[in-house]
């Protein structure tokens, strides 16, 4: 008991002293920082301006009910699930370069999935009927219903990014040897929870039969595929950001990052591949099926909006994958970072409005209602993203200090000790 009062205790003085850390910083924090709450209280203004008249203030109607939001929750999850591809390395096999950045990585899969429940609930029209799909609670069939799944892996998931790296962060701050005995369970199952989210989300689509599009068996390991593209690219464009803006100048090295790279050239191959023997299939067998592959590939009955943009997200996807391919271009910071920029926005597109929206194109009707989303749906998108972008910003004024040592109960102590010295002597 007296070990359980202590442990509450020093958690306490943490946050406590976090959140006066989080409010130190120099002219680029707070100009960084005013500019993602002015992005987030504009997308909230235009919110509010939705939740009053429902979903028909967006571009999105009967036809295509899914947009920009479900996009962005789609390629989001993806971003999350790829925070494994740190644990393993860093937990597993003890890589001492990976290992001491990972808590950075989970972390920005917890904002990453923060941003992918928000965007869910604005997709939702109005917040009141978000407890409807909690399990247990809610109206939702659980458990046939794989949005009730999907709230469980996406909720589960989230804790487990928060609980490991914050466990580990308050030991680092205290200057203790974290519990492995406790800590390893939960590492250990956040690895099959990070494939779990993605498959769940790759299932939502998969069991409508209605859109032959999403119909297929191959969406779970593309999905995957994808995800350990995009996601590791993030990270590797993030860890050079903080590397070079951090005052606590934290190390991290050039090894963890080509190591990432590394990776990222094998999940890209199976991204290309699956996605190739998708296509092949739809257009050797020429079914009726193949109608929404035509209007994305080369437009349909003169539709041909995603044409543009899904070509140019092909040529991305190559073009990066040829760069992560050759060891001597993935291991140039400059090629590295044009390959990464790359695949971050062809696989956005690929896997947003390149598979959201030709789902529902042409209808079961072989109707054709094409989709563009209006300017309240990308200010409200803004918002979400900046939202997403503050909560990571203020994880790692935390995070980092205590990393580099630089913020610790030791050094708080010692200052402490200082300023009673110094008033004692004044006195």
């Amino acid at each position: 008991m007296e070990k359980l009062r202590e442990t509450l205790r020093e958690t306490w003085h943490f946050y406590r002293r976090t959140l006066t850390l989080v409010t130190q910083g120099g002219k680029v924090y707070y100009a960084w920082c005013f500019t993602l709450l002015l992005f987030i209280i504009v997308g909230f203004i235009f919110y509010l301006k939705q939740h009053d008249v429902g979903l028909i203030a967006t571009n999105m109607n009967d036809q295509v009910s899914w947009g920009l939001y479900i996009a962005n929750f789609t390629y989001l999850v993806g971003a999350a699930a790829a925070a494994v591809l740190l644990v393993i390395p860093s937990y597993v096999y003890h890589f001492k370069p990976i290992k001491e950045i990972v808590v950075l990585g989970e972390l920005f899969a917890a904002s990453s999935i923060v941003m992918a429940i928000l965007f869910v609930m604005v997709d939702l029209g109005r917040l009141d009927r978000f407890w409807h799909m909690i399990p247990f609670f809610g109206s939702m069939n659980f458990p046939q219903s794989l949005l009730a799944w999907d709230v469980l892996a996406l909720n589960g998931y989230l804790f487990l990014n928060l609980l490991i790296p914050i466990y580990l962060l308050i030991k680092f701050y205290y200057r203790k040897e974290p519990n492995w005995k406790f800590i390893l369970p939960f590492i250990l199952v956040s690895i099959p929870m990070a494939v779990a989210i993605h498959t769940v989300t790759a299932f939502l689509y998969n069991g409508l039969p209605a859109r032959p599009f999403w119909n297929a068996s191959i969406l779970a390991p593309r999905f995957l595929a994808s995800a350990f593209c995009s996601g590791p690219a993030i990270i590797i464009i993030i860890f050079q950001i903080i590397r070079k803006v951090s005052v606590q100048h934290i190390e991290i090295e050039d090894e963890a990052l080509f190591k990432i790279s590394e990776l990222i050239a094998y999940a890209m191959f199976l991204n290309l591949f699956l996605l190739s023997a998708e296509i092949f299939k739809e257009y050797y067998s020429q079914t009726v099926h193949i109608a929404s592959f035509k209007y994305l590939f080369e437009g349909l009955h003169g539709h041909n909006q995603l044409v543009p943009w899904i070509w140019a997200a092909m040529s991305m996807n190559v073009i990066a994958f040829i760069i992560f391919l050759i060891p001597q271009t993935r291991k140039r910071i400059t090629t590295l970072n044009l390959g990464c920029l790359l695949v971050i926005i062809g696989v956005w597109i690929e896997k947003g409005p390149g598979f959201v929206i030709p789902g529902f194109v042409p209808d079961p009707l072989g109707e054709i209602y094409e989709y563009i989303p209006n300017f309240l749906e990308l200010m409200v998108s803004f918002g979400i993203w900046a939202t997403g972008l503050l909560i990571f910003t203020l994880l790692m004024k935390v995070a980092i200090p205590i990393e580099t040592g630089e913020f610790s109960h030791v050094i708080y102590v010692q200052r402490a000790f200082r300023r009673e010295k110094e008033g004692q002597m004044w006195r």
